[in-house]
Formats: structure tokens, sequence, C-alpha cells
């Protein structure tokens, strides 16, 4: 029996409908059977309601399945002015994500032992609008925690090979990468890491406000060197990793030869990298600033390549936002990182169009493969069993970017004045609306009536996830 097939087994309570519903087996008119938190089953378009349930039709709007975004940096509790849970969360159901994975540094404690975890999860209890997990860190001295910190169902362990900007939050030298790699391999967890080479970064000029200056100080060679370090350890120690943010192309092929050779790496890109380039940075543009960095056109379409051939296997956005007094329009000084939670998916589906990838390409590479690389098994597809995450988009809508109509806490980010192609109309957690957008001006709120005349829930309805035990 196909999927588009089943016979629904528990009561149905929605049914959405739309004549673009993005499956594991592409994109057909269909209507989604919801019955509790979970999707019961897709039946063909024009299947009538089930006595009782509630019909919403999103007539040509597509419906996606909702995000996963395994790379978000919350920054709370400690630094909660840079970001806090409520504002991301928001961000997030507003931009179409119905779960983040949270980073464990740039908070006070760090997430580098369960006592800390603890903290992080306390800040988050009844403030998150969406699904939130937690990794935790790896950094010289913990190995011994990390062992605990999995039983506490973080979903792996983040390190950096170079200085990560905060101190509370120190890089591993190659001796600890090895002896962390060897603790996680033991019970089969996962280590993502930040790949650049110290040896091969340099500070940028002091005062600098040109791009190129600071380009200059973080070149490819250092994403190469730590990379193809990563795999050789990860080889000879059979452990499995992650590489996060990869910007750098000219270390694609280290990583396409490791999985021919069924070495256990995968690797993330980002939308900044996807869609803004280092000849488009005006001077003093710090908002542009993140580590690794943005990189030419050339190197961009190397990318897009490699997101098409499987060498790279997912699209997240490394929300790194901070204070706006942070970004001075000085390259060395400002700090580096990107806020771009709410405006990943449009901004994706801007350039993945242009260049001729469908909307099933989008949703394999931000809501399937990263929930497999987290091993979120409920989430990431519109198919039975699965919880029923939603996305609704417009495609063929536009609106120009508007820092201030965002979610995040600070209104900064480099896609400010930009005219992006992609409205998020609605944004369904477990069978519930908790977002619906308002015109075409990208904007979203949480407090107004629903899709097909619900109200989104009063109240934040997200969860504290944890690692499933396989």
């Amino acid at each position: 029996m196909s999927e588009a097939d089943a016979v629904p087994a528990r009561p149905i309570e929605v049914l959405l409908r739309s004549r673009r519903v993005v499956t594991p087996t592409g994109t057909r008119p269909a209507a989604v059977a919801i019955a509790g938190e979970r999707i019961e089953a897709v039946l063909p378009h024009d299947a009538p309601p089930p006595e009782g349930a509630r019909l919403v039709d999103y007539g040509d709007a597509a419906l996606l399945p909702g995000l996963v975004d395994t790379h978000v940096h919350i920054n709370d509790p400690g630094r909660a002015a840079w970001e806090g849970f409520a504002s991301a969360t928001r961000a997030a159901a507003a931009g179409g994500v119905t779960t983040l994975l949270d980073m464990p540094l740039n908070s006070v404690p760090p997430t580098v032992s369960p006592e800390a975890l603890a903290v992080k999860q306390a800040a988050a209890r009844g403030r998150t609008w969406v699904d939130v997990g937690f990794w935790g860190g790896a950094v010289p001295g913990n190995a011994g925690r990390l062992r605990p910190l999995h039983q506490a169902g973080v979903f792996g362990f983040k390190s950096f090979l170079s200085p990560s900007g905060v101190e509370e939050f120190p890089a591993l030298d190659p001796e600890g990468l090895a002896g962390a790699l060897t603790e996680v391999a033991a019970f089969d967890g996962l280590l993502i890491v930040h790949a650049e080479d110290p040896e091969r970064l340099t500070e940028a000029p002091e005062g600098s406000r040109r791009y190129a200056d600071f380009l200059a100080t973080r070149p490819a060679e250092a994403e190469h060197a730590a990379i193809e370090r990563l795999i050789t350890l990860a080889a000879r120690i059979g452990a499995r990793v992650h590489v996060l943010h990869l910007s750098a192309a000219s270390a694609l092929p280290l990583i396409a030869e490791a999985k021919a050779a069924g070495i256990a790496v995968t690797a993330e890109t980002c939308p900044h990298f996807l869609t803004l380039t280092a000849e488009e940075v005006p001077d003093g543009a710090t908002e542009f600033k993140c580590c690794p960095p943005i990189r030419e056109a050339a190197n961009q379409d190397a990318l897009w390549a490699a997101l098409a051939d499987g060498t790279l296997d997912c699209v997240v956005s490394d929300h790194s936002p901070c204070t706006a007094d942070l970004k001075v329009p000085d390259f060395g000084a400002a700090w580096g990182g990107i806020s771009s939670l709410q405006l990943g998916l449009p901004a994706i589906w801007t350039a993945a169009e242009a260049r001729g990838h469908q909307l099933d390409d989008v949703a394999r590479w931000m809501s399937t493969a990263p929930a497999r690389l987290a091993g979120l098994r409920h989430k990431g597809a519109i198919e039975p069993g699965r919880d029923a995450d939603i996305a609704v988009l417009d495609p063929e809508a536009g609106f120009t970017v508007d820092p201030a109509a965002l979610h995040h806490r600070n209104p900064v980010t480099a896609y400010a004045g930009r005219t992006l192609k992609g409205v998020v109309r609605a944004t369904w957690l477990r069978g519930r609306p908790i977002l619906e957008t308002s015109g075409t001006s990208g904007a979203a709120t949480m407090d107004g009536p629903g899709p097909g005349g619900a109200r989104p829930a009063p109240e934040p309805t997200g969860r504290l996830i944890e690692r499933t035990v396989t």
C-alpha cells in the first residue's frame, strides 16, 4: 500500500490540503491527515475530511516538512542580550523551522558538563516556540564528562580546532582532538567540528574596513588542512565526525573521497555561503563577518555543485548573533557571526530556484538531512508516523528584508534590504499552528487568527528534546 493510499487508523483531527505537498517521493497535490501530534496519512488531494476533522486548504502554497536547524547559537544564559530562547525560537517559527539544536558555547556556562546542561535546560524550559535540543562541548580537560553528557541526552559534541572567540570554550589541539575522538567513538557518539587550522590563520589589520583584508586572514587552506587532519584521525580511530559550516570548496574532494572510502564523515554549509559573495561585501559592513568567511562567487558555485551531488549533506543557519554595538565597522574588531535564523528558507529558495533546483531539494537539505544527522527519527519528512511539523511556504511571493521586522533579539543581519522569494505563511508544530504571516511583507505574528480560523497557541508550546536512544 502506498502512503497516498494509506488508510487512517486513528481519529483525524486536521486535514491540511495543498496542490504542492513535498513528500519523500516527490511534490504532488495531497492532503496531510493529522491525528494528535503525528501525521497519520498522506491522502489524495480530493480526499474528503473525515467526520469531525477540520479542513485547512492552503491552495497553491507548498507544504514542506518543518525545517530542522542543527546549528544555532542562542547564547542563553550568560549572554542573553545577544539572543535568548524566546526570541530565537520565535524567529525560528517565523522561518518555518520547527526543531533546532543549540550550540554549547557563547552561553555561560558553556554546555561542557551534565551540570551545565541542566542550567541550559532550565533557562530554556517553557520559553521555546519550537522543539529544542542541545549539543554538548568537547574542550580541553572534559573528556571524562563526555559520556555522562551523552547519557544526559545531548546530540553530540562540538569542538573547535582554532580559537572560538570566547575564552570559556577553548580549542582542542591535535592531541586533544584525538583524545576526544577516541572517547566519543567508544560510545558511538558524534563529534561536530569547527575545522580551521590555527597555524594558517592571521590577525586582520587593526582598524581595517576592507573585507578583502579580513578574508585574507582566513584562507581556504586553513579549512583544507583542518578537515584533512580530522578525516585522517576519524578513519584511524573509527569515529563519526561532522564538518561544520564548510565554506572552502577546495576541501570538498577530501570529503567526497572519505565518503567513498566508507569513513563516517558528513558536512554542512550555510545560507550565507550559498547566497552571499565576497565581491559584494561593502567596506565596513561587518554584518557580513563570520568564521570561516564568506568567499568568492566561483567558490560558491562549487558549494552548490557539492550539494547537488551529495558531498555536502545539509544546509543549516549557524545563526550567531550579537548586540549591535559589537558589529563595529572594523573587520578585525567586530564579532564574527551572521544572524539568519528566520531567513534561511527564503534565502536558499531564492538562490536554489535560480539554479534550477526544486522544493524537494530544499526540503532534503534543510529538513530531512539535518534530522538524519541528529537521529531525529520523528522529524524531517511529511510521511505517516512523523511529527506533524509543517512549514507552509508561498514560493512565488517576495519580500524585502527589514531587520526591524525580524524576531531575533538584535536587528542586525547581512540580508538587510535584500529582496527574497518565498514567504512562510504558517508553521505547524506537532499538529498545532504556532504562527501565521501577515500579507507578503515577511513579517510574522504569533497572536492573530491562525489558518482556517484557528488561533496559534497563546503560550510557547515547544519542547526540550533529547537524543533518541537506539
